[in-house]
């Protein structure tokens, strides 16, 4: 390798702004997200364009919405990201692991192919330990990311918070072992219930 010690000593160092820093960051996990939400739009669009060759699944259905609210959510309340004083590469590669995290929750909603699938019921039941189980470490995600932006954001949550997490944990637990369909319908209702409520609540502003 060729080096250059005047280049180097010539080099200018950039001096970013906090503001540049969010910026350059968010532009990163905004192309992740994106390609999350493309596979579950594009997913569901399969139903309509061929509405014979595979079946809608209620809790398969579910929980796309739902995670498709996530990602939706997610983008409103990273802003808030906005107020980190002083950014590290630590943080950065905790965000983007974040949003692999999500990426990879909507990949397994609507994989490349279910052929060796009775279908979506069949597919997303066989593949419950894997979801549920990425699923709850979304959650234990979402807990660091808050508390990233600080004591007074965690705080301004209250105690429901600090219930919401090892809740969905629990439950995320649970359904990765039970197959009853009548606990998978009731969680998944529930669970979209309970975060459109949370975000409506909590999170209507950025003040």
């Amino acid at each position: 390798m060729v080096d250059f010690p005047q280049a180097r000593e010539n080099a200018v160092q950039p001096d970013p702004t906090t503001a540049e820093i969010f910026l350059h960051i968010r532009v990163v996990m905004g192309i992740v997200l994106g390609f999350g939400i493309t596979r579950l739009l594009a997913g569901a669009a399969k139903f309509v364009q061929h509405p014979h060759r595979q079946r809608p699944d209620l809790v398969h259905l579910g929980w796309a919405f739902s995670l498709l609210l996530m990602l939706v959510h997610f983008w409103w309340w990273e802003f808030w990201l906005s107020g980190i004083p002083m950014w590290t590469f630590g943080i950065y590669l905790f965000l983007i692991v974040y949003t692999i995290v999500l990426f990879l929750l909507c990949a397994l909603l609507f994989p490349d192919d279910i052929a060796e699938y009775t279908g979506y019921r069949d597919y997303f039941m066989s593949r419950r330990q894997w979801f549920f189980g990425i699923l709850a470490v979304s959650y234990l995600l979402d807990l660091v990311d808050t508390l990233i932006k600080g004591r007074a954001h965690f705080e301004q949550f209250g105690p429901e918070y600090m219930i919401r997490i090892p809740a969905y944990v629990l439950l995320c637990l649970v359904a990765m072992h039970v197959t009853d369909r009548r606990f998978h319908v009731a969680f998944v209702v529930a669970s979209l219930v309970y975060q459109i409520s949370f975000i409506f609540r909590l999170f209507d502003t950025l003040n």
